[in-house]
């Protein structure tokens, strides 16, 4: 069993239908794929819609949940796709411990899910497993959704307070989740109002001759 908290909540949602499990990958990812570009990573994959998008797309993807179902599916889905893409079981709080590193790294749903102790491991992973110059693009839940349904909302500060060392903010602009059919009726038009953030990871600085241990700025 899983030490992270949120693996029952979860394995519960996956004995039904759970909301985000759009069935298609969400239209934000889609209008920015070109930008989204080289090795994928996707953090929190679900039962990989978006992972599966990119992968037809001819790119290589790993794609990470923290259920065993949602990654079954998703590696059920590749292979009817007949498209070539690596579905792990893991915990997106432990990626320090992935011996990969990724040009993209996307996270649809999943920074929202976490509690501010939890950002501190996540954004360090994804340090980590992004190359130098790569880019995580996020999206959350907005504080400016009105409904209280739903997980936490998500403040542009908080997202540039937990990406502030050793990343640049490259921009973080309103959108919305697209609903699934259960989630329609729920929230406004449109869907529940996200922020869609796109963040570069910030190359090491050259340590002058003699320098001792140094750190990204």
């Amino acid at each position: 069993m899983s030490d992270n908290p949120n693996h029952q909540r979860f394995q519960a949602a996956y004995e039904g239908k759970p909301p985000w499990d759009l069935g298609r990958p969400q239209p934000a990812f889609v209008e920015v794929a070109d930008q989204i570009t080289g090795s994928v990573l996707d953090a929190g994959c679900g039962t990989g819609d978006n992972a599966l998008f990119f992968a037809q797309r001819g790119q290589l993807v790993v794609g990470i949940d923290l259920v065993e179902f949602p990654i079954m599916e998703a590696r059920r889905k590749a292979d009817d796709l007949g498209v070539t893409a690596e579905f792990v079981q893991m915990d997106a709080l432990k990626l320090t411990g992935l011996d990969r590193r990724f040009d993209s790294v996307i996270d649809c749903g999943l920074f929202h899910v976490l509690s501010d102790e939890d950002r501190r491991p996540y954004v360090a992973g994804l340090a980590h497993v992004t190359k130098p110059d790569g880019r995580v693009f996020l999206m959350c839940f907005s504080d400016e959704e009105p409904q209280n349904r739903g997980p936490r909302r998500i403040r542009q500060d908080e997202i540039r307070d937990a990406f502030s060392e050793g990343w640049i903010i490259e921009s973080i602009k309103p959108t919305q989740f697209a609903p699934s059919p259960q989630s329609k009726g729920k929230f406004g038009d449109g869907g529940p109002r996200a922020w869609f953030a796109v963040i570069r990871r910030v190359r090491d600085r050259p340590r002058p001759a003699g320098a001792g241990g140094g750190r990204l700025y």
